[in-house]
């Protein structure tokens, strides 16, 4: 006779549902866990939570319900939540842990999609294709280009600022696959860590100073608030680039743009602002030496699908008796964004 299936309920709103639970990741679940309801959300469990009488999991994602004591005593049996998304911040509370419910998140599976394009930004700039991009544009001719400066894929130096999950990866993946130097800036990182990364480490002024690019992967936290300032970015070298795919409220933003229009041959690639999008008028709108985009460097629209792989693999470690991968806790939740 088999072992009985724990029992299990899909709790995330409609859309992201679609985007995250594939056929084949739903068909792997439910091999190994009954699911008890059709698909919740938020609105519907505040409205009946008796879905949640029974259930052992949750696989959730973008629109997971707050899990405060209400949420916890109608739902007695919960063992562990499985969020295929990002940040788990808005959900989370005291109560959740002090009743031992465990979680999972899929930000090590979104810094699959943000650490390579990091490298493919960090690449372009330090070929400078943005400003020679906007040059011909202007000037409509290759003449002067040899006089440009130009830091190459050789010589170049790039700054890493916080490493984790996703700094952690352009690091590898700067190891792997350029012969440029590496300075990082992070408090908690090792010598033991930096020295198998083959990264220098640094303080924050002197990685601004030192570098042609700069990027950003600090997650957004109350002491991280505006720890970009203008001066940093005013003392980058010429032609140097920054670049920021972490929280647009980790940079003082109105110093950026300050600088960014005094100093036309700095560039910023800007994936995050804040607020986010920028205000109507910003003019990180038409500042020719911003490249801005809507917050695509995660995972987005099919790229989604595999954040709910990771959760197959994860509930797999946890039925094992395994340590889950992702699994954030009361400690670490502080220094994930």
């Amino acid at each position: 006779m088999g072992t009985e299936k724990q029992k299990g309920l899909y709790l995330l709103g409609e859309s992201a549902f679609a985007r995250i639970y594939g056929e084949d990741t739903r068909r792997d679940i439910e091999a190994q866990v009954e699911i008890v309801a059709p698909l919740q959300t938020p609105e519907s469990i505040a409205a009946d939570p008796s879905p949640l009488a029974d259930v052992s999991f949750i696989f959730s994602g973008w629109g997971m319900a707050r899990v405060d004591e209400a949420f916890l005593d109608a739902a007695p049996n919960l063992e562990a939540i499985f969020y295929a998304a990002g940040t788990v911040r808005y959900f989370v509370t005291d109560a959740m842990w002090e009743r031992g419910v465990r979680l999972t998140s899929g930000y090590g599976a979104n810094a699959e999609f943000v650490a390579p394009y990091t490298l493919a930004q960090i690449i372009l700039s330090l070929k400078r294709v943005w400003h020679f991009s906007n040059k011909l544009r202007r000037d409509g001719t290759f003449s002067s280009f040899e006089k440009e400066p130009l830091p190459g894929l050789y010589t170049g130096v790039v700054g890493l600022i916080s490493l984790g999950q996703v700094g952690l990866r352009v690091a590898r993946l700067l190891q792997e696959t350029l012969s440029v130097r590496v300075l990082a800036y992070d408090p908690f990182l090792t010598p033991v860590t930096a020295a198998e990364l083959n990264v220098e480490q640094v303080g924050l002024d002197e990685l601004f100073r030192r570098c042609d690019v700069v990027s950003l992967h600090t997650p957004w936290l109350p002491e991280t608030v505006g720890m970009i300032t203008g001066a940093h970015l005013a003392s980058m070298k010429e032609g140097a680039a920054f670049i920021n795919t972490a929280r647009g409220a980790v940079v003082n933003e109105p110093e950026m743009i300050a600088v960014l229009q005094q100093r036309p041959d700095l560039f910023a690639l800007l994936d995050v602002t804040h607020p986010e999008p920028p205000a109507a008028g910003s003019p990180l709108y038409s500042l020719p030496n911003v490249l801005l985009t809507p917050h695509i460097a995660g995972a987005h629209n099919t790229e989604c699908l595999r954040m709910g792989r990771v959760m197959v693999d994860e509930l797999a470690r946890y039925i094992a008796g395994e340590r889950m991968e992702y699994e954030i806790t009361r400690e670490t939740l502080p220094l994930l964004a």
